[in-house]
This record gives structure tokens, sequence and C-alpha cells, in this order.
């Protein structure tokens, strides 16, 4: 009799598990692809704001305690040790599609990056994102190098070495103060041309060439390069011992003394108004006089001299935009620079053409683009400032088109790349889209479309193709066409 109950209690318990696993494995949802707000992730600490969209279904399958987790891979891509930048709160998010936005973490560095969305309740996960390139810009002005001398010597059969100020001059920005960066250095070959030549804070240069380095932030664009240095080979009493200021020329006494630094060699003797000054035999010499100073540098098998004059004035500026900004296309953003400048000229540019009439300290700005604006005064320590910024536009995934269009251009150039129709056909209004090739074949067959076919790079040959495709909304409304795809 006790084994008959035991028996029946071990079925009765067996049944219950089967129920609430039947239970629990009807409760899934799928999330489709997330889709990037952005082409490449370039935060510092005036910007660190990124949106991702992504769909998912069904809205009914959703617990109260569901989160959303937005997970970053490394930078080649791999999720093995992926990184939260985003966590939802509970129930906050119940309806599809959703946008969330995350913050970039100050160590990231990288051109393969790819993002993932996963939900807990119920458990799900979506496909890997396209890859982008992401980095935090830790250090984003100029620096300079050199002691901002802007040229060095060697001696025939010799070498000069190129280093990273650290702090540098003035308000130099040192990027050493980051051990986590890294630099590379270019040898110009034109006024708009530029090769690689190494890697690191220093760089030794036997060649004569025009010399910058860069910190390594991929393809992000970004503020933290360096002042141009010329270097030539020289012979005794050859090229000239270039002397630059700290506090400019005019400099301003106000301020504290200048530091004049002249280019590297093995031994060096200063001079004020032709006559030698005492002690003053290293690579640099400080000074709150005005007056005519010059040095004499011994490069180690020849010698070359110098001299500049110095004096007194100055201006500070700001500007009222962050590095990067986005807009919508009917909107406009107003940039203002505020200057204490006596008499400032002000020249404006959009992707490095002037703009020319725009000529105050304020700037209504409609288009997207890469934009600079100079600030000049012409008597001063400081002879000019300049600001750069850049508009981009405010992505939407989903917009709101009048007519379904019958042709695309997939050719990566950012217009008419997919196939975007109204907004009542596409994810979420539980409308099934067809695509088929003109011989029939079904490449797309879809209730949650994305506004994102082709979604990979067709092979598209010398004559355009044609696709067919079928809308089938929820109501039996059926739309019907052709789509072509040009080159």
């Amino acid at each position: 009799m006790r084994k008959t109950t035991t028996l029946k209690k071990s079925f009765f318990i067996l049944g219950a598990f089967i129920l609430l696993l039947s239970g629990e494995m009807s409760a899934q949802i799928v999330i489709a692809k997330p889709n990037l707000g952005f082409s490449r992730a370039c935060a510092s600490s005036s910007f660190n704001k990124y949106d991702v969209s992504f769909v998912f279904s069904p809205e009914t399958e959703l617990s109260a305690t569901n989160t959303f987790i937005i997970e970053m891979s490394d930078a080649n891509g791999s999720f093995s040790d992926a990184t939260v930048v985003f966590t939802s709160q509970p129930g906050e998010i119940m309806t599809s599609p959703a946008t969330l936005s995350f913050a970039l973490p100050e160590t990231t560095a990288g051109e393969g990056y790819k993002l993932r969305v996963k939900s807990t309740a119920p458990a799900a996960k979506s496909s890997d994102s396209n890859k982008f390139a992401a980095y935090y810009k830790l250090q984003d002005s100029g620096f300079t190098i050199n002691n901002f001398v802007p040229t060095g010597a060697y001696c025939a059969g010799g070498s000069y070495l190129l280093t990273i100020d650290n702090p540098g001059n003035g308000s130099n920005d040192s990027p050493l103060k980051y051990p986590s960066l890294t630099f590379k250095w270019y040898k110009q070959t034109s006024p708009t041309t530029s090769v690689f030549v190494g890697i690191g804070s220093s760089l030794s240069v036997s060649q004569p060439g025009i010399y910058f380095v860069k910190t390594d932030y991929g393809t992000c664009t970004s503020g933290s390069f360096s002042n141009r240095v010329t270097i030539s080979e020289v012979s005794s009493g050859g090229a000239d011992a270039t002397i630059v200021s700290s506090l400019g020329s005019p400099f301003c006494p106000a301020d504290g003394q200048t530091t004049l630094s002249t280019i590297a060699g093995v031994s060096y003797q200063w001079y004020k108004d032709g006559t030698a000054i005492e002690n003053a035999t290293g690579q640099q010499y400080q000074t709150d006089e005005s007056g005519t100073f010059s040095v004499q540098v011994d490069l180690g098998g020849c010698t070359t001299s110098g001299s500049i004059d110095i004096e007194s004035k100055g201006f500070e500026s700001s500007i009222n935009v962050d590095e990067e900004n986005m807009m919508a296309s009917d909107e406009t953003l107003e940039v203002i620079v505020t200057t204490n400048a006596v008499n400032p000229e002000f020249q404006w540019y959009l992707n490095e053409a002037l703009i020319s009439d725009a000529q105050s300290a304020s700037y209504q700005a409609t288009a997207f683009g890469d934009y600079k604006v100079i600030v000049t005064q012409p008597l001063g320590c400081v002879v000019s400032q300049e600001f750069i910024f850049s508009i981009s536009e405010t992505f939407d995934p989903f917009p709101d088109v009048a007519k379904i269009p019958n042709l695309i251009s997939p050719n990566g150039d950012g217009i008419n790349d997919t196939w975007v129709i109204p907004t009542k056909y596409v994810s979420g209004t539980n409308t099934e889209v067809i695509i088929m090739t003109n011989q029939g074949k079904v490449v797309l067959q879809t209730k949650d479309y994305l506004n994102n076919w082709p979604e990979h790079q067709l092979e598209l040959h010398s004559i355009n193709q044609v696709f067919y495709y079928i809308i089938n909304t929820p109501n039996q409304e059926t739309k019907k066409g052709s789509i072509t795809v040009v080159k």
C-alpha cells in the first residue's frame, strides 16, 4: 500500500514538473538583429551617447520582470568576454520596436566591435549587429612635439630624435598623461597628404622632411595631433636653429616668463642682444625680458644658429557647441564664439571650404558636415585660435515615407541604399513582406520588416536587376510591384 502511494506521489510530481517545463518552454520571444543609430562611435568626455534600435516579438510573451541588456564585444567582435553597456529596468520596455541609449567604456579602442541585445524573462538574444569602429578619446586636443620648435636638423650620416612633449609648453595638453594611448607618426608628402612612418612616443629621423604624430583613434576624427616639424640634413654652418617662444612673439609678461626653445643638439649657448648669457647652455632658456635672443647649437660634427625678437598681449575664446553634434534635417544649430580679443576677425569653414558670408561671432548652421571657425586678433601673444566641430543627421530607422519605392541603389553612399517603405507596413504592424527574383525565387519573407533589404551586398552586374514584392496586411490589403536595383 505504501509503495502504491509513493508511486502515485512520484507520478504527480513528475507530471507537475512536465507541465511547468512546458509552460516555460512556450514563453519565448525572438529579438531581431540590432540596428545601429551610428556608423562609428567616437566618444569623449563631452559626448558619449549612442542609440541602438531593435524589434522583438511577440510582445505578449514578455514578463513584467523582464530586462533588456545590451552587450558589446571586444575590438575583434568576440563576445567571449562581453561588456554590458546598458541594462533596462524590469518591465521598462514592453513594446516593439525599442530604442535604447548606451555609453562607451573609457577603455574602448578598435575597429571591429559588435552589439547584441538579450532579454531575461524569457531568456533570448539577438544575432550580432554590424561591425563598427569605436574609440573613447581620453585626450582630444592639439599637443606639441620638439618643444613646439618647428624645425630640426642633423649632421650628414646622423639622426634627429622627435619626441612628444610632456607636459610641453604653455597650455599643451600632452597625451602622455594617459598611458593607455598609442601614437602613429607621419611624414608629409604634400600639403594635404602624408605616409605612416612609425609608432611610439618618439621617432628617430634620418631623412629630411616634415613630420608629425597623431594619437591613434583609428577611423575616428580627432583633434589629438601635434605640430609639424621640418627636419633637414646640414653641414657646419648650414640650416638655421629655429627658436620658439612658449608665450608667443610678442609675449605677455603678465603671464610669467616665456620659455625659448630650439632644436635638439649636443650643446648650446644662448645670447641676448649679441652678448653671451652666463650658464644659459640648455636646449631651453626662460626670460621675462624683451630683446633679440639667439642661440648657437652644436649638432655633433656641425653647428647651426638662430635668433628671435620677442615682446607682448593675447586673448581667450570659447565656443558653445560640442565637438560632435546631431540635428534633424529641418533644424538649425546656432553656434556662438565668445572672445575678449580686440577687434576680432572670424572665418567659418564647412568641409574645409570658406563660408564667404559668415564673418561674425555667431553662425546659423543648417547643413551637415565638418565645421571650423578661426578667431584672429592682429596683435597679441595668441595670433589666432581654431575650433573644430561636426554636425550629423539624427538617424531614423523608420522614416515616414509616402509611397512604396520601386528603385534602390545599394552602393554604400548612404542614399537610397535599402528599400524603405511606409511605416504602416514595417515591423510591429504584422504585415507580411515578400520579395522575389524575376524567376520567382523568394529572397525575403517576413512579418518583421526593418527597412533593411538588401541587408547584404547584392551581386550587381552591368544590367540592372528587377525584383518583385508582395505586401499582405492583416486586414487583407495586398500591394504588388517591382523593385529595380541599380548600381
